[in-house]
């Protein structure tokens, strides 16, 4: 299969992103993942635009190893020496020179004409391999060029010893067809075209990025510019994930491969995510919170029975940790019943029809409804728990300058066993206690104590919220005009319910 470059420009393009500024730090954390992802050439900045970006750039070519550096430079002496500088530290540099060739640039920005525009282009490409074997050039704001003008352009940077000319949609104005007829007719009519690599940069203007990256594709190019999570100016780049994606998942249309390790996708995604502050929509394809969840209980059903009814790629290829059943008011008893089996429940058919239907009840108000809301139907309205251990007895002593120190007496069957601990408080000590009798474990989430009575002999209600090795988390209640042994009775209880309801 023919093989597609990836050209990262996530630390150049990407930073333009309102809000996405980068420090040193950051970028360089990004740059090793984006080598751990297997790009093949990482543009890492503008080393011109600021001595920060000219740091960044500097650096990244001296500590990240694998892809090709790129820096990006204007089609002038004074940017192309700062940036020959800038990536020179790398084992593989690159230098990416630009210059528009659209009337509306030539007219309104660099005010120059066409024979200007074709000797600076070929000029400064001439200058460029001066300082690096691999030069890249991008005739800015290609689609809008004339075809023929742009021709002229492409065929002198190649001669002029350009490597790859890049073909960018600058303001995300094409459309997959005119895009796709657009690098055809370059591979047919630029004579020299076969000596370089034709590359495309497709903005999103239009939602077009990845769709005209696509078309480029089946039209003859050979690297693909994109970003991760699409970031960029205004609507952002074509996002690598998702080309890389449609590359992978139809290869029977593209018939092409890349380098990219794609499990390492959805870490990268995560990280540039949280390095910029720009969060992923949750429905972003690929990437997304929601790219393998399912609600729908028709779509839940087919998922259980057979993945691919409802999923083209499989979550652990991308490295996200597995299809997510949303549990919610469209759900079905089939997720509902995968679900309980999920979390360890056993229960009756005819309890899950009741725990179903509570269920439902609940989904009518929530939006989603989470695991431990599950386990509170089943625990509060569905199971009657057996009492495997109650409390026989308990001391305990505490005050100032004295250790806390609990002693419990739990029954379970017909033996009766005794354990005294210490800790941090009589509560904390009793606990400790009964684990050790038990020898069930909880981290203590949540603890509360109430009046449920008036007057000084008031009865005190403790609610605690446990959560289990396992992850499985669960409530306990007690009362007692005593709050240690009503704190007692609360941890017993949600052991009790632990044993059953999991049969531990």
């Amino acid at each position: 299969m023919k093989h597609i470059i990836i050209f990262d420009t996530t630390l150049r393009d990407g930073e333009q992103s309102p809000g996405a500024s980068l420090d040193m730090k950051a970028k360089i954390e990004i740059a090793k993942q984006l080598a751990r992802l297997g790009v093949d050439v990482i543009e890492a900045g503008f080393p011109i635009a600021s001595k920060g970006d000219f740091d960044a750039v500097r650096e990244i070519s001296a500590a990240v190893k694998g892809p090709s550096i790129c820096g990006l430079a204007r089609a002038k002496k004074e940017d192309i020496d700062i940036c020959a500088k800038a990536v020179k530290p790398a084992k593989k540099s690159r230098i990416h020179v630009f210059l528009a060739t659209s009337k509306i640039h030539m007219k309104y920005k660099l005010k120059k004409a066409e024979e200007e525009i074709l000797k600076q282009a070929a000029e400064f490409v001439k200058y460029a391999r001066k300082f690096s074997d691999d030069i890249e050039f991008s005739p800015e704001d290609a689609s809008r060029s004339e075809i023929d003008f742009l021709c002229r352009v492409i065929e002198a940077v190649i001669k002029a010893g350009a490597k790859t000319v890049n073909i960018p949609d600058t303001v995300g104005y094409a459309t997959p067809l005119e895009f796709g007829n657009l690098i055809r007719t370059i591979k047919t009519k630029v004579p020299n075209s076969s000596k370089a690599i034709i590359s495309v940069h497709c903005h999103n203007d239009l939602g077009l990025g990845v769709s005209n990256s696509l078309a480029a594709i089946q039209n003859g190019a050979e690297q693909i510019e994109c970003t991760i999570n699409g970031l960029g100016e205004r609507a952002g780049n074509a996002s690598l994930e998702e080309i890389v994606m449609t590359l992978k998942t139809r290869q029977d249309i593209f018939k092409c491969s890349t380098s990219i390790k794609t499990d390492e996708l959805y870490k990268t995604s995560r990280l540039v995510s949280k390095l910029t502050g720009i969060v992923v929509q949750p429905n972003k394809a690929i990437v997304g919170r929601n790219a393998f969840s399912h609600e729908a209980g028709i779509h839940q059903d087919g998922i259980l029975k057979k993945r691919s009814t409802y999923e083209i790629m499989k979550p652990e290829d991308i490295g996200f940790g597995g299809t997510r059943l949303v549990l919610g008011k469209h759900s079905g008893k089939h997720a509902f019943k995968e679900r309980l089996k999920k979390l360890g429940v056993d229960l009756s058919e005819e309890d899950i029809v009741k725990a179903f239907e509570r269920f439902k009840n609940l989904a009518d108000k929530k939006k989603e409804v989470f695991d431990e809301d599950i386990l509170t139907i089943i625990e509060d309205e569905i199971v009657s728990v057996p009492e495997t251990y109650s409390i026989t007895g308990f001391e305990y002593k505490s005050g100032k300058n004295i250790e806390p120190r609990t002693t419990i007496e739990l029954k379970k069957g017909g033996s009766v066993k005794k354990q005294s601990s210490s800790g941090d408080g009589p509560v904390d000590a009793c606990y400790k206690a009964i684990e050790k009798i038990t020898g069930v474990k909880f981290d203590l989430l949540d603890y509360s104590l109430k009046a449920a009575t008036g007057g000084k002999d008031a009865l005190g209600e403790v609610s605690v919220r446990v959560k289990a090795s396992s992850g499985i988390e669960l409530s306990g209640r007690g009362a007692s005009t005593d709050i240690v042994e009503a704190s007692a009775k609360a941890y017993v209880n949600a052991v009790n319910k632990f044993l059953f309801m999991f049969k531990a």
